[in-house]
């Protein structure tokens, strides 16, 4: 969208905070993914929604796959950044699982998949209300510079 068109109420320079909750269904990933689109293209921000949808998904799958509760999705977004975390209820700490070269598997890359796509991405050390874990992510727009000291890991190794 031009920004010259940008509504008066929408100034760019404001932060944004949006929650989702998902129930335990398989449609939560398609509906999680479709509400961060929803938000980005509102915000403007067309550049982002490719990886932030595969991202969402991922990290919504993996609370289907996983857990037997419900989700809860949190969208933070600023001009230098967008955060989006995934709670679930179970305080098993995510696992990773690399691509061997040459094995083909259909499942247990997203968190791989993750990692690769997203600038940053960790676990949660916050509770929300009834979860007990979050994973999140996050995405910057092109030009903005990360520091090395904005970048942290925590005890599992996670970068937060």
């Amino acid at each position: 969208m031009n920004p010259a068109r940008r509504a008066a109420h929408r100034p760019a320079q404001l932060a944004y905070e949006y929650s989702l909750f998902a129930p335990a269904d398989a449609t939560a990933p398609r509906v999680c993914r479709d509400f961060v689109r929803a938000v980005l293209f509102t915000h403007d921000r067309e550049p982002l929604v490719m990886p932030a949808a595969l991202c969402t998904s991922e990290l919504v799958t993996n609370v289907h796959l996983h857990t037997k509760g419900a989700a809860m999705l949190r969208i933070r977004l600023n001009p230098a950044r967008l955060h989006v975390s995934v709670f679930d209820e179970s305080p098993d700490p995510p696992v990773v699982t690399h691509p061997v070269a040459g094995v083909a598997a259909c499942w247990g890359r997203g968190l791989a998949l993750v990692e690769e796509v997203a600038d940053t991405w960790g676990v949660a050390v916050e509770r929300a209300g009834r979860y007990a874990k979050g994973v999140w992510f996050e995405l910057r727009p092109a030009g903005c510079v990360v520091s090395a000291s904005s970048v942290r890991v925590n005890s599992e190794g996670f970068r937060r």
